[in-house]
């Protein structure tokens, strides 16, 4: 059994759905996971936004809007006057049901119910075009089987029974569609994985299933050695490690959720990156099998926020750290990069939530300073620490102000602080040092 995973933009045209369609219409049984049509999750939200600030009347012209861009697509989707007939039906009760939100007080759960609407939507829709096409095709929805805990973790012993109950019930199914990002919570509330989390559905399902791989589907043809946004001639990457995919993704690379790996790595299960629009192109494979050495990818990740602390008490002194890090402890906010020396420790974080309340306690023992807009390139490679190639990218960053080096702390990434207005500049000029073949001279 396969899993596919494919996102807003490879469902969000009638053309892109039917290409979704002969993409999975092979033999062997498979469970699809789909993304809300692109740009609808972004207008849930937006509705959400506006009908908690109280602008009903722009909430209702929104939802209005909305509804006719889907029945446009139902129209242009579903041939099949009985199908058609139905899925119209389904897409009008999700609309009255976001008109009657509209209505309702804000909240937490609101926001997550309505936001939940467009995985509804897509996957009911294109489970009809399955079933118009003749396959044997049937919805699973997620909020039947997907869960996470108390910690915000998986619970993954309700997922397999779940899923695995549902899927018994319908054996004669050869594809099972489901909606990516959304669960439930331990109370059996409405909720979601966060954005992105649509990779990291497909891969909690292929681990619970012991699936033979999970395919993520999207818009590019897997990782690039560097982030085709900014830098031009860059080349997709065949093959990486868990640990190479899981840190590109965390530094930034959008392809992939950063928890998407999460899941599969410790059963082996291969993850394959692939494009909708180039079905035929190889993609990336990612499996604990490790090809080749030194720098194989740069990704860079924005909306960094650097705090420096500095005491003179922390000299020669225990448990300065251990103060710092039960601040950020106590906030719930997760440190990406850190170094330190005698009397000071500098730090970055990307949420932003608490730092005035951070500050605050930090201040208390220390001096704090804080500098914004900034942005952390991460290379990453298999043991690019050890490589002979590694120290000369000093050298070649030599006219950017690099605030905040990692080194050492893994073997396969090294990390480095800049402004966010000397990205580009960094990006560029690694991509013409470690890919291009350029020298440094002296």
């Amino acid at each position: 059994m396969l899993v596919y995973k494919f996102g807003g933009t490879s469902v969000g045209s009638v053309i892109n759905m039917n290409h979704v369609k002969d993409i999975i219409n092979t033999k062997g049984k498979k469970i699809v996971v789909l993304s809300a049509m692109s740009g609808t999750t972004n207008a849930l939200v937006e509705i959400s936004g506006l009908i908690k600030v109280n602008e009903l009347s722009q909430a209702k012209h929104k939802i209005s809007q909305l509804h006719q861009n889907y029945k446009s697509t139902v129209s242009d989707l579903i041939t099949d006057k009985t199908l058609g007939n139905e899925v119209s039906s389904y897409v009008t009760s999700i609309f009255d049901a976001l008109m009657n939100a509209a209505s309702q007080p804000h909240s937490t759960l609101l926001h997550n119910t309505i936001v939940a609407n467009g995985e509804l939507l897509s996957t009911f829709m294109f489970s009809r075009l399955l079933q118009q096409e003749g396959l044997k095709a049937t919805l699973l929805p997620a909020l039947d089987f997907m869960r996470i805990d108390r910690t915000n973790e998986p619970d993954n012993f309700y997922i397999k029974q779940n899923l695995e109950r549902l899927m018994n019930q319908t054996q004669d199914s050869d594809v099972y569609i489901t909606q990516g990002f959304i669960c439930l919570d331990a109370d059996g509330q409405i909720t979601n994985l966060q954005r992105g989390g649509s990779d990291y559905t497909a891969t909690i399902i292929g681990a619970a299933l012991e699936v033979e791989e999970v395919q993520i589907w999207t818009d590019i043809d897997g990782f690039h050695n560097n982030d085709p946004r900014f830098v031009n001639d860059t080349t997709a990457l065949s093959h990486l490690s868990y640990d190479e995919a899981a840190e590109l993704a965390y530094f930034g690379a959008k392809i992939l959720h950063p928890q998407t790996v999460m899941p599969v790595r410790s059963l082996d299960i291969p993850l394959r990156l692939k494009n909708t629009m180039a079905p035929n192109a190889h993609g990336t494979l990612i499996t604990n099998q490790i090809h080749g050495e030194g720098i194989k990818a740069i990704a860079a990740k924005d909306g960094i926020t650097a705090i420096k602390i500095k005491s003179v008490r922390m000299l020669l002194a225990h448990g300065f750290l251990k103060k710092v890090f039960e601040v950020f402890e106590k906030y719930e906010t997760s440190i990406d990069m850190i170094t330190t020396s005698e009397i000071a420790v500098s730090l970055t974080i990307d949420d932003t939530t608490h730092l005035e309340s951070i500050t605050e306690e930090l201040e208390k023992f220390a001096t704090v300073e804080i500098d914004d807009y900034m942005s952390i390139v991460c290379l990453v490679g298999n043991q690019i620490i050890y490589h002979p190639d590694t120290p000369q990218l000093f050298q070649v960053l030599q006219d950017i102000n690099v605030r905040m080096i990692a080194y050492g702390g893994s073997n396969n990434n090294i990390s480095l602080l800049v402004n966010s207005s000397d990205k580009l500049e960094t990006l560029q000029k690694l991509q013409r040092y470690v890919f291009e073949g350029d020298t440094f001279e002296v």
